[in-house]
């Protein structure tokens, strides 16, 4: 899939959330990349042969003081290319991204992968 045509849909999913959630992303970039990096791979609990759909990379907002100001952006970043492995069709592709953006924010609110678990939303 042409990168525009993925953009597009991750952006269709962020404005399918509802407003008070649009309205509380602050001080977040959410961007497509193909692939993780070493690096982001480097420090996440992976097992053999897995790999990243998304990542959150900031201080979560329950985290935030009042001394937090002047710093930049917290990231997401969605994997383009794993999210079309696990794909078997269009239909499927848009649920994972809804999903991974879903799950992306859901950790700049501060929620851990054990609580999204625990919530059924992992």
């Amino acid at each position: 899939m042409q990168t525009e045509l993925f953009e597009q849909l991750v952006a269709e999913a962020i404005e399918s959330l509802p407003q008070q959630i649009q309205d509380s992303l602050e001080n977040i970039d959410i961007v497509v990349a193909d692939e993780p990096t070493p690096e982001q791979l480097g420090h996440r609990d992976l097992e053999r042969g897995e790999t990243l759909l998304g990542l959150y990379e900031g201080i979560p907002l329950t985290q935030r003081t009042f001394g937090y100001s002047g710093v930049m952006p917290d990231k997401i970043t969605i994997f383009q290319k794993p999210i079309e492995k696990i794909s078997r069709n269009n239909a499927r592709l848009i649920t994972e991204i809804q999903h991974v953006v879903k799950h992306e924010i859901a950790h700049h609110f501060g929620i851990d992968d054990d609580r999204l678990e625990e919530m059924g939303r992992y």
